[in-house]
């Protein structure tokens, strides 16, 4: 077994802790940051695949700029529910 291999491995365990602790947070926030980690994490697999044009597109619209959609949508759900 290589180090990239056993790297691998980490890194699928923890996107599965990371995935479960998404799915099951309490508060909506919590869960998009959670599914933040999970895409940064998804990033660094395709990185170790060899697939750096994957990682690169998962980066900038998972991480990014999806991330920042649910941020934004959070933001005014939660300020118009307040009025």
């Amino acid at each position: 077994m290589t180090l990239t291999d056993i790297i691998m491995a980490v890194v699928s365990v923890l996107l599965l802790g990371i995935a479960f602790m998404a799915v099951s947070s309490k508060k909506l926030i919590k869960g998009v940051i959670f599914l933040s980690a999970l895409s940064m994490l998804s990033v660094v697999s395709y990185v170790l695949m060899k697939a750096p044009d994957v990682a690169l597109t998962e980066a900038v619209i998972g991480s990014g700029m999806v991330t920042a959609l649910f941020v934004f949508t959070l933001l005014s759900i939660d300020k118009g529910a307040t009025k």
